[in-house]
């Protein structure tokens, strides 16, 4: 079987169909592009809504965009499929401030920039349809050669289905704690599963500084615990730290030290994390703890 029975069974018009198998060439939009996909559809959707000029043409053609992202060589993971609305012009001005870009602009998208020498680009509405949506994130295709060519009419190439997954890629559970590291970007974007997983468990934290090379340690037993914490930064970059308050978020990482039980005391924890502080020097003018 192949996307394309999948797509007849429907009544999908195979030669009005274009699939496109996302893979930015940005790293860190790379990487959080599935968890945008399943937590942040709208601006994921947003990626997909404007293109460069030779698939601009394509999807001014077509009714149907079958969208998939690239899982690993060879294969792509579904999303969706939507229907194809319609389009409207954008400016170079109109394009930077829209939310969506904005927001994939802090993950090193290039978007839409005024010395490709396209004085607009087209906006197309692109509306996600009942297609096998149980299958998001589970369905995975065999993408024909070559790979770079990553958008394919449906009726001219041949996808067969590799596998139908139990669980989501997108979403996939957490890593261990121990080897857990997240920029600040990432924190806004944390799966429904690993939010639930941080807001059970009280603990000491790590925050480093790339530019500085220097190091904060914190600790969370409060409401949601380290998620809850973890939040905080996501909104303000320092979470009321007076020395944090002068890093770039943008270098920010964020790692667990010790992981401590939920019913733990708040005095056990604050203790825990002043251990860490002394092995660590993590106390000004060495790293970025007041005291």
């Amino acid at each position: 079987m192949n996307l394309n029975d999948l797509l007849t069974a429907k009544d999908i018009p195979l030669k009005e169909t274009l699939v496109l198998r996302h893979r930015p060439t940005e790293p860190e939009l790379r990487k959080v592009l599935p968890l945008l996909a399943a937590e942040k559809p709208d601006v994921y959707n947003a990626y997909q809504q404007t293109q460069g000029e030779r698939v601009e043409k394509a999807m001014g053609t077509a009714k149907y965009v079958a969208s998939f992202i690239g899982h690993e060589p060879g294969k792509a993971v579904f999303i969706g499929l939507y229907s194809v609305e319609g389009s409207a012009p954008l400016t170079y001005k109109q394009f930077w401030e829209l939310p969506a870009y904005k927001e994939m602009k802090k993950f090193g998208m290039k978007g839409f920039y005024t010395d490709e020498g396209r004085p607009q680009v087209l906006w197309f509405h692109l509306k996600l349809t009942q297609f096998y949506t149980q299958w998001k994130g589970k369905l995975i295709i065999n993408w024909p050669t070559p790979e770079l060519a990553w958008y394919r009419w449906a009726a001219r190439n041949e996808m067969p289905i590799h596998a139908i997954l139990d669980e989501s890629l997108l979403d996939k559970g957490m890593p261990d704690w121990d080897v857990l590291t997240l920029n600040w970007e990432e924190l806004k974007v944390l799966p429904r599963r690993w939010k639930a997983a941080l807001a059970q468990w009280r603990g000491v934290y790590y925050i480093f500084d790339k530019a500085q090379t220097k190091g904060y340690v914190g600790s969370a037993c409060g409401k949601q615990n380290i998620l809850g914490r973890w939040q905080d930064y996501a909104v303000s970059g320092h979470g009321g730290n007076k020395l944090l308050r002068k890093c770039d978020p943008q270098n920010l990482r964020f790692s667990i030290l010790e992981r401590l039980s939920p019913d733990q005391q708040p005095d056990e924890v604050i203790g825990r994390e002043n251990t860490w502080k002394e092995r660590l020097h993590t106390r000004a003018p060495y790293g970025l703890n007041e005291n």
